[in-house]
């Protein structure tokens, strides 16, 4: 699929420009913003060591583990199919924990561990299950506390409000992750995709190939998972004094604001303003209570962020020339013209309709994308506001259907598929409306 698109960006691009005359205009564009995607990756990287390192923070000192403690109670209702006591229940957990800290590395050997005890359960080989559609449903809202990505890319593009997208990120992929249940569990009662009606014949063979966990990756995410020594009562305290001065310090901010401020306003200044350092605070109060040699930890995780900047440099050069070349060539204004009448009447700006189409597919097309959104646009425009809620509102969806499920050998989906992609429409209607709600746009 992604062939097909950067295919069409690039041979569209030419083919438009050679008609109207643009070439000039388009052969620049591709030379200017491939420099401008090794420059962006570059700058990428001092966000991402950043937050990487106090990420890691977060992953010594055991979050991932009592975030998973918390979810259990919910899962047993989710999954009444799957015994509370079943090898499955851990990994889905853990997995679902992991996601909603951004750890997508440890993430997916959860996953697939689950999927392949998940298996164990399953009456018909080669067809979903109740459990298996509604796990990768959720997999597929991609539920997580702090759009990381979204926030460094805004604050390397210059933002004075990178941290501005966090509670109606948060907001959005809830509402995808709700309708994800909802959909899911509504559509396993009804007739049309009943289990037996896919089995295979007796003996029939499975040709649909098994990709097994990566060992040392699920080693990894096990370590992660492993209980921590629990905080002593002096460290407990000490953090709790730091948190009560700082709880202060935001009462006596929020009544001086409240004078020539609304409610909503003091409320979006305190999220976009205080939120960031409030988050390091409360990490590094959370390792020192851990006894996490946080400064360590720190330095560690953060090399992560170089390895990134470096790895995703060859699919932000790809996307952005592809989108830079079809701006330039005049075919985005041609689409823009053709499909503006329909984007806005919903509140949905056609310039921020490549996002949703891509984010399906590819993360790091979606980064991408993204990232040239906001560049053209300005990250602390509407559309910039709004490319970085479909983003973090859902998952990709595609890879995650296709890793999962075939990992265990499943060839029949029965309703995942549709789950999934209701995820996804909601996070963009939950997107839209949030975006409207906390930033405004008035349509052209």
């Amino acid at each position: 699929m992604l062939n097909g698109i950067f295919f069409v960006l690039i041979a569209g691009s030419v083919l438009t420009a050679a008609f109207r005359g643009t070439m000039p205009q388009v052969t620049e564009a591709s030379l200017t913003a491939a420099r401008d995607a090794v420059a962006l990756a570059i700058s990428l990287v001092g966000q991402m060591a950043l937050w990487l390192g106090f990420f890691g923070i977060v992953r010594e000192g055991g979050l991932m583990r009592s975030i998973a403690r918390g979810l259990r109670p919910l899962m047993r209702r989710l999954f009444p199919e799957v015994p509370e006591d079943h090898p499955a229940m851990g990994p889905m957990i853990l997995n679902l924990a992991a996601n909603m800290l951004g750890l997508g590395n440890a993430a997916t050997p959860f996953g697939l561990k689950a999927m392949a005890e998940l298996n164990t359960l399953n009456r018909y080989p080669g067809v979903a299950t109740n459990s298996m559609a509604l796990f990768l449903s959720l997999n597929a809202a991609g539920v997580a506390i702090l759009p990381l990505g979204a926030v460094a890319v805004r604050a390397a593009l210059g933002s004075k409000d990178p941290a501005g997208i966090v509670l109606p990120s948060f907001l959005s992929t809830f509402s995808a992750a709700a309708t994800a249940v909802v959909v899911a569990k509504l559509l396993e009662r009804s007739p049309r995709f009943a289990p037996e009606r896919y089995a295979l014949p007796a003996g029939a063979p499975d040709p649909t190939p098994r990709k097994e966990p990566d060992a040392a990756a699920l080693a990894a995410a096990e370590k992660l998972a492993a209980p921590h020594a629990p905080a002593t009562p002096a460290r407990r305290l000490f953090a709790l004094v730091v948190l009560i001065a700082f709880g202060v310090a935001v009462v006596r901010a929020a009544q001086g604001l409240s004078a020539t401020h609304t409610g909503f306003e003091v409320f979006r200044a305190f999220m976009s303003q205080w939120l960031l350092p409030f988050l390091m605070l409360l990490i590094l109060l959370f390792g020192v209570a851990r006894k996490v040699k946080v400064y360590e930890v720190f330095v560690v995780a953060a090399k992560e962020g170089f390895q990134i900047g470096v790895t995703i440099i060859p699919f932000l050069v790809a996307i952005l020339v592809g989108i830079a070349m079809f701006r330039a060539s005049g075919a985005m204004d041609a689409l823009a013209r053709v499909l503006s009448p329909l984007t806005s009447r919903v509140g949905f700006p056609v310039e921020a309709l490549p996002m949703a189409l891509i984010k399906p597919l590819s993360g790091t097309g979606a980064l991408g994308v993204m990232s040239e959104a906001m560049k053209t646009h300005g990250p602390d425009s509407f559309i910039g506001y709004l490319v970085c809620l479909l983003n973090a509102g859902t998952d990709t969806t595609f890879y995650v259907l296709a890793v999962y499920f075939g990992s265990v050998q499943v060839r029949v989906l029965r309703h995942t598929l549709l789950a999934c992609l209701s995820a996804d429409l909601a996070g963009y209607v939950a997107a839209t409306a949030l975006c409207h709600l906390f930033f405004g746009w008035a349509p052209r």
